[in-house]
């Protein structure tokens, strides 16, 4: 096994004598220099994990070759020698990045003891960076298609954060992938071999979500005939995914938050249990909007949304439809035996996909279910898909003799309800506007049911 390197820098000739024997005998291959450019130069060279560089020197200070050995190799500690118990000058060592410092005059146990402790960390980082890259490459991408900028910068952050432990929040439209950006978080960290749990807070009754998500002892209320475990026991040592958490009634919200900020559920009858979960959640809703409404609490949103990650829909991202398209076909088997003409293809880019992946792929599948041959053409398009932007690049066509801005936006607002089927929720999103905005608009123009 080859002997750990130690850089030593000082002007000193007697005590960097001294230093480089009590490390030799400590079993440390130890190399020398008299100044900070010698030092930089035996550094570029060898790489050494732990550098101990006196601060006052002739030439580059202390302070300058620990600033230029951090910002070519982070990772690297650095111990500084300063003199005389000079507080000042160590605090400044330490906010450029020092490890630590010894102060002048030291014993050999205190330099072999900080130079032990120092290879004890950098070991450490090393192990965290190579298990990270690790886990990074793990992250699994497949049914994430997108060679759009948008979906770059998504698949770069859930890179970044997958191997982490921190609580994710996603926020999108529906349908366009929230589960799938979960499941690679989960399967991209430490706790890939563990379950993977999603539990949809919007499709539960809000009497039984409470014993969903953190379960209900024996007697604990007329019916609950046996203990039952809830999502967050049975995601113990994994991932437990909250889809639709906007829509978390206001009084379950504080247990939900005792559960991220302790560690800690309560079943419902039952006592206190520490758990060990990583929590991944997920919403269409605007929560910053539903704070200032007061149906969501500033406190769970914080804490849920240490990092957020926003899906664009897929309007944001035509130029992914094609490859999307592709995609689906070779899922059904069938890449190399469809085609789709460049028209029906165009028209399909086009299309504003309210409904994102998920509609995309039902109009794909029902395409594939009624086409006449092994060729879709525009054609074969339902007329919502082949109408809108195939006379012109605009979304306006308007009469030469003008028209009204309110009577446009009454038009948009319907057409948006209409694409929505009604959803307002999902109209405003479609609309960019907050929800209460487009209440107002639907009140000003009398289109409220």
């Amino acid at each position: 096994m080859s002997k750990a390197k130690v850089l030593l820098i000082d002007d000193d000739a007697s005590l960097r004598r001294v230093m480089e024997y009590t490390l030799q005998q400590a079993g440390y291959q130890v190399l020398v220099a008299a100044d900070g450019s010698a030092g930089l130069e035996l550094f570029a060279k060898e790489v050494p994990p732990v550098v101990i560089t006196d601060v006052q020197m002739p030439g580059e200070s202390g302070y300058e070759v620990l600033r230029r050995i951090k910002s070519e190799n982070p990772r690297t500690q650095v111990i500084v020698i300063t003199a005389y118990g000079t507080v000042e000058k160590a605090v400044e060592a330490m906010k450029l990045g020092a490890s630590d410092y010894l102060t002048k005059p030291f014993g050999r146990d205190e330099l072999k003891l900080l130079v032990a402790r120092a290879l004890t960390v950098f070991g450490l980082e090393e192990e965290n960076r190579q298990l990270r890259q690790q886990l990074e490459d793990r992250v699994d991408f497949s049914r994430m298609i997108g060679i759009s900028d948008a979906m770059h910068e998504v698949f770069a952050l859930v890179r970044k954060v997958a191997a982490s432990d921190v609580t994710v929040l996603l926020s999108g439209e529906s349908g366009t992938g929230k589960e799938l950006v979960a499941r690679a978080l989960h399967q991209g960290s430490v706790r890939n071999a563990a379950p993977f749990v999603a539990v949809n807070c919007a499709a539960i009754p809000t009497d039984l979500l409470e014993s969903e998500l953190f379960g209900h002892v024996r007697g604990a209320f007329t019916g609950a005939v046996r203990d039952r475990l809830g999502t967050f026991e049975r995601a113990e040592g994994g991932t437990l995914f909250l889809d639709e958490v906007g829509e978390l009634p206001l009084e379950l919200q504080p247990k939900l938050l005792r559960a991220l900020q302790e560690k800690e559920i309560e079943p419902v009858g039952g006592r206190p249990k520490r758990l060990d979960v990583r929590v991944v959640a997920a919403t269409n809703r605007h929560l910053e909007e539903e704070m200032r409404q007061g149906r969501f609490r500033e406190d769970l949103y914080y804490r849920l949304a240490v990092i957020p990650i926003h899906l664009p829909p897929l309007r944001q991202r035509r130029e992914d439809i094609p490859l999307l398209i592709r995609h689906l076909l070779q899922r059904e088997g069938l890449l190399e035996t469809v085609e789709v003409a460049p028209e029906a293809l165009t028209a399909l880019s086009n299309y504003l996909w309210p409904g994102n992946v998920r509609e995309l792929e039902n109009a794909l599948q029902r395409l594939l279910l009624l086409r006449q041959d092994e060729t879709i053409r525009l054609k074969d398009l339902p007329e919502k898909i082949r109408a809108p932007v195939a006379a012109s690049s605009s979304v306006l066509t308007l009469p030469d003799e003008g028209y009204s801005l309110e009577a446009l936006e009454k038009e948009a607002v319907e057409e948006a309800l209409r694409r929505c089927d009604g959803n307002q929720s999902k109209a405003a999103q479609f609309l960019r506007i907050p929800r209460h905005v487009l209440l107002y608009r639907l009140e000003k123009y009398g289109l409220r049911n």
